[in-house]
């Protein structure tokens, strides 16, 4: 999020300073302001079109659990890896809560038989110097049975 504030602001100032240099008799603050909400559209119509293109998808979904992914991996690299069997819905990967690194396994929504594809193609595939460990994610529920049941 800050880092979304601060290209925010630095478009606002780079705004400002075209404006300005166009029509040089406004003040300052006015072509700053001007600078802030041509920014400010051009931030909020970027996010929505890239949240759209997730959402797109609406039929049933699966959960896949994938293991053994790289620890730089990015949620884009992960998408498209994946986008290539059916509609993605959403990545998740999974951080350590102190440190802030991915843990190297993370989950992938997307549409049921996308991922029956993507799970019969992507289990045992090498990503990034990396095999791929693809499952179907157990739910909540079924994990929380097999605790009880030890």
């Amino acid at each position: 999020m800050q880092k979304s504030l601060l290209i925010l602001l630095v478009v606002a100032i780079v705004g400002a300073v075209t404006i300005f240099k166009f029509v040089p008799e406004l003040p300052a603050y006015l072509t700053f302001l001007m600078g802030i909400v041509i920014a400010g559209i051009v931030f909020i119509l970027s996010q929505s079109g890239s949240q759209t293109s997730i959402a797109t998808y609406k039929g049933p979904t699966k959960t896949l659990y994938v293991g053994n992914l790289p620890y730089r991996v990015h949620e884009s690299e992960v998408k498209a890896l994946f986008q290539d069997h059916g509609p993605v819905t959403s990545v998740r990967l999974v951080r350590d809560r102190k440190t802030g690194r991915r843990k190297g396994f993370g989950f992938v929504e997307m549409s049921e038989v996308g991922a029956d594809k993507a799970r019969l193609k992507l289990n045992d595939y090498t990503f990034q110097e990396r095999t791929l460990k693809v499952r179907e994610a157990r739910t909540q529920e079924s994990f929380n049975n097999r605790d009880e049941d030890e």
